[in-house]
């Protein structure tokens, strides 16, 4: 049963993927013990210190790796029953203004599932200064996740994610219901069977929110949330409407939708998207030539029948430098093409990957993203733990947030599946999207309630939609169907799009959310469109052979994209020793600097018959890119290519016996 990412996973693929790679990314680790704090329950005793005081009094450690100080508080594990006096421990980051400050800006970052803290530094990076200069700066591990608990369920959500079903015949059905039985019990089990399970809603977890408010004595809060972050964001504005200065959903989930609503929706964004791509594709003329037939949707098409025929077998470069042969099925090209939609960045990446199977049928481009998106070793297919996320807080907040259809166990299988053969038979790929929640219906502790939220209302604070035309996660149609209700609300929409649109360099979408944050400043009119693409400028793939050029500054600019396009080089935590197979055999090798990267050659081969032995490096905030390398295969020689800050490419060197001066 693949995986698609419901709502966001957003950090793996909106953050990663819509940023370019200027500085080196940093992870954040389990936080030190810090002293455990009991929120006020009155607001007159709040404290008037300044942050830094506060955070001091709170007992606030430095986050690890991080700018924040990082301050854990003790909140009820049942927020709605006073006479349960069971306790959790839930981390908030925090960076005090700078400046004057106007108050808390708070982000409720995705998944749900994803761990605020991970991302607090880069995010913060991208906001205009005048936010952190007024703003109190705060993220957060929400209570079960990352630093708030770290409950996981690696091997049974691989397990359950790498499962070829197929929902489109009786067998198929009962091979989705029993991958999904089963994993509700494994996950669980994993997880250890804690006694949180049945408090790990959202309506939970707000209310931890609300206590770090009152700890520090603010009467509002600005709240941005961001994919299941708005679903966050407007449980919060609907428990305490008063306690809000100003409200930002971004890639908004429409809350009054049931489950299966929802679900059918995001499965037809998904389809709609990936066509939206592959049609991108054909309108970019070196796209489309790298198709085969010069057209990406007919590639696809012709990949996919293929797949739904069986599997197909490939060797993959293993790190060590072996080959192994492995298969592909028509339900990991799903998910690897899901797992890359988030972005414009990450939709050309997949294009890439899909113009590899149409030159030469090479499936190797296609599993490292299948890797990346299931946090799969390369080397070992074994499931590793993703700090930033969470498959087991996923669902257990999912299924507390969300019932599907009424009636027994059995009965509600039945209506999940039956409302699935419409969805299949509407669209030809990603119907699998709707059967994403189907473990909720054997989830310990599931809600069993149907009953939807009452629709976002304001009372007292305006609030900014963000949406993108492109966003497979929150169809658009979420975002507009919201902003419709609002009486003080506005809509900010960019053409085509990644899945979340703030804080990724669009000044049309940047600058109307400081304004709004800093100065109080409403856009000019109810509804802003901003140019966007679909994808961004397809970058070719490397020649397969020197057959093809003997051009070494083409081979060079080539291998400089390939390497920095890899998947496991592309979300490198830029810290981590990793190693990779090349395509052709040998291994690529590199860690984390001051700067950004040094990359080990070991006999790799991206170019059939220029196999390159030697080192390089990276420097991430510069821009630059280098490498001095030992070639063997069709000829022999020693060669320096670099890439300036500002592209001047230059290979210099011997090859061949000839002395070799080259740049452009």
């Amino acid at each position: 049963m693949k995986k698609i990412f419901i709502g966001a996973l957003l950090f793996i693929f909106s953050l990663q993927a819509c940023a370019p790679r200027t500085v080196p990314p940093t992870a954040t680790s389990v936080v030190p013990p810090t002293a455990v704090v009991e929120p006020t329950v009155s607001e007159t005793e709040a404290p008037v210190e300044d942050t830094t005081a506060i955070l001091e009094r709170l007992g606030g450690v430095p986050c690890p790796e991080s700018d924040f100080t990082c301050v854990t508080i003790t909140v009820p594990l049942n927020h709605f029953d006073p006479n349960d006096s069971r306790t959790t421990e839930v981390v908030f980051g925090i960076l005090p203004a700078t400046g004057e400050r106007k108050g808390m800006f708070v982000t409720a970052t995705g998944g749900p599932g994803s761990a605020g803290l991970t991302s607090a530094d880069y995010y913060t990076s991208t906001f205009d200064p005048s936010i952190p200069e007024h703003f109190d700066i705060v993220f957060f591990d929400q209570r079960g996740v990352g630093q708030s608990g770290n409950l996981q369920c690696v091997q049974a959500a691989a397990n359950y994610y790498l499962t070829d079903v197929d929902a489109s015949t009786p067998e198929g059905e009962q091979a989705t219901v029993d991958a999904a039985r089963r994993f509700a019990t494994e996950c669980v089990s994993e997880m250890g069977n804690p006694e949180i399970l049945p408090f790990l809603g959202t309506a939970q977890a707000v209310e931890d929110l609300d206590a770090l408010r009152v700890l520090f004595g603010d009467e509002k809060i600005w709240l941005y949330g961001e994919s299941y972050g708005t679903q966050y964001a407007q449980t919060y504005a609907a428990a305490h409407p008063d306690r809000l200065g100003g409200l930002i959903i971004d890639g908004t989930v429409d809350l009054t939708l049931s489950g299966p609503d929802f679900l059918s929706g995001q499965a037809r964004a998904f389809h709609d998207v990936l066509i939206a791509t592959l049609q991108a594709c054909n309108e970019d003329d070196v796209c489309a030539e790298s198709m085969g037939g010069g057209d990406a949707v007919a590639a696809f098409a012709q990949l996919a029948e293929t797949l739904k025929q069986g599997p197909l077998t490939y060797n993959f470069p293993r790190p060590s430098g072996e080959f192994e042969e492995r298969t592909f099925t028509y339900s990991d090209l799903e998910s690897s093409a899901a797992s890359y939609l988030y972005s414009e960045d990450t939709r050309m990446l997949f294009l890439r990957a899909l113009a590899a199977y149409s030159r030469s049928k090479d499936l190797v481009p296609m599993a490292r993203i299948l890797y990346d998106a299931f946090s799969l070793d390369p080397e070992t297919l074994e499931a590793t733990i993703d700090p930033s996320y969470s498959d087991a807080i996923y669902y257990a907040v999912e299924c507390q947030d969300y019932a599907y259809f009424s009636g027994t166990t059995e009965e509600r299988t039945e209506s999940y599946l039956r409302a699935g053969d419409a969805v299949e038979a509407s669209q030809p790929y990603f119907s699998s999207v709707f059967y994403g929640d189907q473990p909720c219906l054997f989830w310990q502790d599931a809600n069993t309630s149907t009953e939807r939220p009452a629709a976002l209302t304001e009372e007292g604070f305006s609030t900014l939609v963000l949406a993108a035309e492109a966003d497979p996660a929150t169809p658009y149609s979420n975002s507009i169907n919201v902003f419709n209700r609002l009486s003080d609300g506005y809509l900010i929409s960019q053409e085509g799009g990644p899945h979340i649109i703030f804080g990724r360099g669009v000044s049309c979408v940047d600058d109307l959310v400081a304004d709004f944050l800093v100065s109080g400043a409403l856009p000019p009119q109810r509804e802003t469109y901003c140019d966007g693409v679909v994808i961004e400028a397809f970058v070719p793939l490397a020649p397969l052979s020197l057959d093809e050029t003997s051009d070494l500054l083409e081979i060079f600019s080539s291998l400089d994209d390939e390497i920095n396009y890899l998947p496991e080089y592309f979300y490198w935590n830029g810290e981590d020793t990793n190693s990779v197979g090349c395509p052709n055999g040998g291994t690529l090798t590199f860690e984390g600097t001051d700067a950004g990267a040094s990359l080990s050659l070991d006999s790799c081969s991206f170019v059939d018959g220029f196999i390159l032995t030697g080192s390089g490096s990276q420097d991430f905030g510069e821009g630059t890119f280098a490498l001095e390398v030992n070639v063997t295969g069709q000829k022999e020689g020693m060669l320096t290519y670099t890439r300036s800050a500002n592209w001047e490419l230059q290979v210099t060197g011997e090859y061949g016996g000839e002395t070799v001066d080259l740049s452009q």
